[in-house]
């Protein structure tokens, strides 16, 4: 299939996907409270000197941007919510439209748990300077601590979510940056 085919054969099924479900809004950033639920949280936590950011646009997204560094043992930079109500079922998906840089980042999801570092995650790639929906089924969230895997322990909890957030952790230094334009739900119509 031709390259430039490719795109249009992503939003042809994006739309049906669209069409074959609910797409409900989670997260935009139109509001003038939409910085006021976001926070930076970096390596600096554990000694690392990485410097991610965010900062909301005069188009209304959300702009992750700055400079990762493996110095000091670090080699990641995110931004989350501050603990939040979402309206998230089992059986969802969520999907995030988002610009980047090439880069492979990652959609975390925060729970009530009081494991430290912990969150359910899953890789967001993004096209360099293009806009896209990336899908990601709750299901296909790996619960994590201090970026590994943790065994035994199931899928997320819909009713312990209290946050998501944005991560680089691909382990190469430099400067990025990723755009969200939004974060929605996919809720099958089963009837709910």
């Amino acid at each position: 299939m031709p390259a430039t085919r490719f795109p249009m054969l992503l939003a042809i099924l994006f739309m049906q996907a669209v069409a074959d479900n609910t797409l409900l809004p989670l997260l935009d950033f139109a509001g003038p409270e939409a910085a006021a639920r976001w926070q930076a949280v970096n390596d600096g936590v554990m000694g690392g000197v990485s410097d991610g950011r965010f900062k909301i646009t005069e188009d209304k997204t959300l702009e992750f941007f700055g400079t990762l560094s493996l110095e000091n043992n670090g080699g990641f930079a995110s931004v989350r919510t501050k603990p939040m109500e979402l309206d998230i079922e089992s059986g969802d998906a969520l999907v995030a439209r988002v610009k980047g840089d090439g880069r492979e980042y990652m959609l975390n999801i925060y729970t009530k748990s009081r494991r430290t570092a912990f969150s359910y995650r899953a890789p967001l790639p993004t096209v360099k300077d293009e806009w896209r929906e990336v899908e990601i089924p709750l299901a296909d969230l790996i619960p994590t601590a201090f970026g590994r895997r943790v065994q035994g322990m199931g899928p997320v909890d819909p009713a312990q979510i209290n946050g998501l957030g944005f991560m680089l952790s691909d382990k190469k230094p430099g400067k990025f940056a990723m755009q969200v334009e939004w974060v929605k739900v996919v809720r099958a119509n089963s009837g709910r």
